[in-house]
């Protein structure tokens, strides 16, 4: 029969098992939950003792051909005895630009400052154009100055 507009919650049809009917075994309990439990058990000591002869399961073809996939992270922990201080890390070639373009830079600078470079002797060409104008605006206006102030001391007498 239907159950009408409303339908009860999964909840109020759970069975639960009381104490007493697990330990006579009459519990309402699937029984192939409680093999599949053993048997996961079983599969966790078997692969203890695999792990302890050291012989990793491998998937696929991994198993019988020694695969080396260059693409593969491998972890790169090591132990602080085990380290080689002496030995010099390779960079990446990100870094190795990275580090050339700032030494170029300042290769760059360096050659900017002692007028080198072609950008540098441009500035220095229009730094002088710029001096010598404003020295002949210095003189200009001296003059003028001195004009104006022989015109009052004319003016004066």
């Amino acid at each position: 029969m239907g159950r009408g507009k409303f339908k009860g919650k999964p909840t109020g049809r759970r069975h639960f098992s009381t104490p007493e009917e697990m330990l006579a075994g009459t519990s309402t309990r699937p029984r192939t939950f409680r093999q599949e439990e053993e048997s996961e058990e079983e599969v966790e000591e078997e692969s203890e003792e695999e792990s302890e002869e050291g012989t990793e399961k491998r998937k696929g073809a991994q198993g019988v051909i020694e695969i080396d996939n260059p693409n593969l992270v491998k972890p790169k922990s090591i132990k602080a005895r085990d380290v080689d201080v002496e030995k010099t890390t390779e960079l990446s070639r990100r870094e190795r630009e990275e580090i050339e373009k700032q030494k170029a830079h300042e290769r760059y600078m360096r050659l900017q400052e002692q007028g080198k470079t072609e950008q540098a002797r441009k500035d220095l060409e229009r730094l002088n154009l710029i001096r010598q104008q404003r020295a002949e605006a210095a003189k200009k206006r001296e003059e003028e100055k001195a004009a104006k102030e022989s015109k009052k001391a004319e003016a004066r007498k």
